[in-house]
């Protein structure tokens, strides 16, 4: 089972507006994934009322039972879980930074959220985790300044995913509906983003696992 976590010491981020749209492309991409629910605030497990069926499980964890029920899930048959956190430091963004095979720090193209990005990015060095950022909630193309520098800070922290994730009426009203994006338009910009983006974390997940297994090799 692969895995991933949404993690950022900020909240406002769009951390679970991000997971529960990836994890709807995945599974319309043949994956069995499932969502789990760190945050206190139980976003991801509002968004499972509102969508009112299990093909997306979304299941709520706390740090200490997080390593149980990653084996759990993989012994039922899950091929991806995506962990959303709280938007602040604490024992369960630790759990997941530690649990998941990558973790994406997702960041909205202000300082205060850039800074914030830093300080995530710094306590998953000393974790040993691998991470990526993602720019999200990116303004219009006439304020593409503040994107660029944006792109410009995260790439010198580390690596910086593709696509850029602007802000879009459809998230909303994916999150409000219990959808994902690609759910509520197939065809819209957004969905396009969200099928670009978990393209983008699949091939780093296959690479996470090459490297692991030259590692083991070795």
């Amino acid at each position: 089972m692969r895995s991933l976590a949404f993690v950022t010491q900020k909240g406002g981020s769009g951390k679970s507006t991000l997971a529960s749209s990836v994890a709807v492309v995945a599974k319309e991409q043949g994956e069995r994934a499932c969502l789990v629910d760190l945050d206190p605030q139980a976003t991801l497990m509002q968004w499972a009322k509102a969508r009112g069926a299990d093909d997306v499980p979304v299941v709520a964890s706390s740090a200490t039972k997080l390593p149980a029920l990653m084996e759990a899930l993989e012994r039922k048959g899950f091929t991806l879980a995506i962990l959303d956190t709280p938007g602040a430091e604490g024992a369960a963004s630790l759990a997941a930074m530690k649990a998941a095979e990558l973790c994406i720090i997702p960041s909205r193209p202000s300082m205060f959220d850039l800074w914030a990005s830093a300080y995530t990015r710094a306590t998953l060095k000393g974790a040993g985790g691998e991470y990526v950022f993602l720019l999200n909630q990116c303004p219009p193309a006439q304020q593409s300044a503040r994107v660029e520098e944006g792109v410009k800070a995260l790439e010198e922290l580390g690596g910086l995913l593709a696509p850029l994730v602007q802000s879009r009426v459809d998230y909303q009203e994916a999150g409000r509906r219990g959808l994902g994006v690609t759910e509520v338009n197939a065809s819209s910009p957004a969905a396009e983003e969200m099928r670009a983006l978990w393209t983008s974390l699949r091939r780093r997940l296959v690479k996470l696992k090459a490297k692991g297994a030259v590692k083991k090799a070795a």
